[in-house]
């Protein structure tokens, strides 16, 4: 039996800062991870995505060059060095997650882990030879993993975004099963390689976390790139075969040559075996915790996608996982309660705080303010006019309750706006903060000018 301060189950985004935190305060910590380190954030998730992404907007932006005064002649693409490259950055930032590691002073274990009782794990390795290890604090950082529905035809033509990420080859046509965040942006970045895209989406309409209005900028401009968008009802009947996959849509026929299923994810737990520490699993599958990441059980702390209420994102994981490893070492701290999230899609699309239509559903009264990136000086000299940033803020006091941003570096321009929020700023003092020109984060301050109809750069409305 090896003894440790902090056990931490999981080397993905939330797992291997949480045990870096808990070793700069001092503590004897292992980890645990039974594939790769980075977890599936950097190998199969944000990171090889936005390589690809990355890969395709350059042949997209070169192919669309001829409106700034630059024309390409016989613009092509190679997807297998594409993917190459993509496995290239993967393999660099996957060891300089173990070096991190290594230099924070963590012991690292490799296998798969269940619980002994509370305080106690065992850790099986890919030999079979078993690892005993013990700590007064274990961390859990176990991920998820793609859902699967048991309707769906086991094919090869049938794969989750992991097996998507691993071939070398585009289809000649993708349909996606599944209108969210990872369905819409392997859409966009299929679809700007040349790709025939067709989303079916069982709600209303794609990314229904976005306000109606961002919506309409996303949808119209992928519905440019070529991609068929059809919501409001399910894809039945699905059967796939060596020549595709077809479904029946509304009593239609849909097909492709594949079929990417992106309906979510679940929690990666069978393994661990929680129930043996005593810690319990809502009706979803997920571990509740409280504020500081700690479940019922006061040995056991739970971060990232697997827990209950969060928000499965890499960053959000990090953050669960700072805090955990500091209540852990015996500080007192708290997660954050406002975390923004990006969306890679072809516009990008970033949002904080609470949106509009939350508002309008708690019957909350709010003012917003918009600012086109049509009426912005860098977005025409950049040709990305397309989009815009739009405030939510409390009509009395003036606070900033949310943001949403539609259009080019709409992922990095919600950190601006996340800060604002975090910190309880109000639109005159967003608005009075100064702004380089010219920029795409003028928007913010435009936007909240706009608020109360003070914008300089937009017209008065006259209704």
């Amino acid at each position: 039996m090896s003894n440790f301060d902090v056990i931490v189950i999981g080397a993905g985004p939330g797992g291997y800062p949480a045990a870096i935190r808990a070793a700069q305060l001092g503590k004897r910590v292992a980890i645990i991870e039974k594939e790769r380190f980075g977890g599936t954030c950097l190998n199969w998730g944000c990171i090889p995505t936005k390589a690809l992404i990355a890969s395709s907007e350059r042949y997209l932006h070169a192919r669309e060059g001829a409106a700034l005064g630059v024309t390409v002649q016989g613009v092509a693409f190679d997807y297998a060095r594409m993917i190459a490259r993509k496995n290239e950055i993967v393999g660099r930032l996957n060891t300089g997650v173990e070096g991190l590691l290594k230099a924070a002073g963590v012991s690292i274990i490799r296998g798969t882990a269940r619980f002994e009782d509370a305080r106690r794990v065992s850790v099986v390795a890919a030999d079979g030879s078993v690892t005993w290890l013990s700590a007064p604090a274990i961390i859990v950082a176990a991920g998820s993993v793609s859902a699967m529905p048991g309707f769906l035809p086991q094919h090869p033509r049938v794969v989750e975004s992991r097996a998507f990420l691993d071939r070398t080859e585009l289809p000649r046509s993708l349909l996606v099963l599944g209108g969210g965040v990872i369905g819409c942006e392997f859409a966009c970045m299929a679809a700007a390689l040349g790709v025939p895209v067709t989303i079916v989406e069982m709600l209303p309409d794609i990314l229904m976390v976005l306000d109606a209005d961002v919506r309409r900028v996303l949808r119209r401009r992928m519905e440019k790139l070529g991609i068929t968008i059809l919501a409001g009802a399910p894809l039945t009947d699905i059967s796939a075969n060596d020549h595709g996959v077809s479904g029946t849509y509304q009593g239609k026929t849909v097909s492709g040559d594949l079929l990417l299923v992106a309906v979510g994810r679940k929690p990666d737990l069978a393994a661990l075996e929680l129930s043996r520490a005593g810690v319990s699993l809502d009706a979803r599958g997920q571990i509740p915790i409280d504020a500081h990441c700690r479940t019922a059980v006061a040995s056991v702390f739970a971060i990232g996608d697997i827990t209950a209420g969060s928000i499965q994102l890499a960053h959000a994981a990090t953050a669960q996982g700072i805090v955990a490893a500091e209540n852990a070492a015996g500080l007192r701290t708290a997660a954050e309660t406002v975390c923004p999230s990006c969306i890679f899609t072809m516009p990008e699309v970033g949002l904080a705080g609470i949106s509009e239509a939350q508002a309008k559903s708690q019957g909350r009264a709010i003012h917003t303010g918009i600012f086109p990136f049509a009426a912005l000086g860098k977005a025409m000299a950049a040709g990305e006019t397309e989009g815009f940033v739009k405030w939510i803020a409390d009509p009395v006091t003036g606070q900033l309750l949310g943001a949403q941003a539609v259009g080019a570096h709409a992922t990095d321009l919600i950190a601006e706006a996340a800060t604002a929020i975090r910190n309880q700023l109000t639109v005159e003092e967003l608005g009075r903060t100064i702004h380089c020109h010219p920029t795409f984060s003028e928007a913010w301050m435009e936007a909240a000018h706009a608020v109360h109809g003070a914008c300089i750069h937009l017209p008065k409305r006259t209704s």
